[in-house]
């Protein structure tokens, strides 16, 4: 299953990423707003949007794309780890090594 991030912090991007295959998720990370994005975000099952790093624009633009696709939209307005944790952990998945 695949996962677009979109926000957050710019030094957190790896560690997005390392959060995600922990529950099994593919993540591609947009700490920063990109032209082609609405492109980019592709065929993913979830959009993460971290509302505290990004402008009105891009949870605009977002919320469209998932809307149109028809792509589950999960928000917070925290990018923390645990934030992320959280998010994933509500869409079923359990990080690996967890009973």
């Amino acid at each position: 299953m695949s996962v677009t991030i979109i926000g957050g912090h710019d030094r957190m991007h790896c560690r997005y990423k390392e959060i995600c295959k922990e529950y099994g998720w593919k993540a591609k990370v947009f700490t920063q707003p990109r032209g082609d994005m609405d492109c980019s975000i592709g065929c993913s099952d979830l959009i993460i949007l971290f509302t505290d790093a990004v402008s009105h624009s891009v949870v605009k633009l977002a919320k469209k794309t998932a809307a149109r696709r028809n792509i589950s939209l999960a928000q917070s307005h925290c990018g923390s780890c645990q934030a992320l944790r959280t998010i994933l952990a509500g869409q079923g998945g359990k990080a690996q090594g967890q009973m």
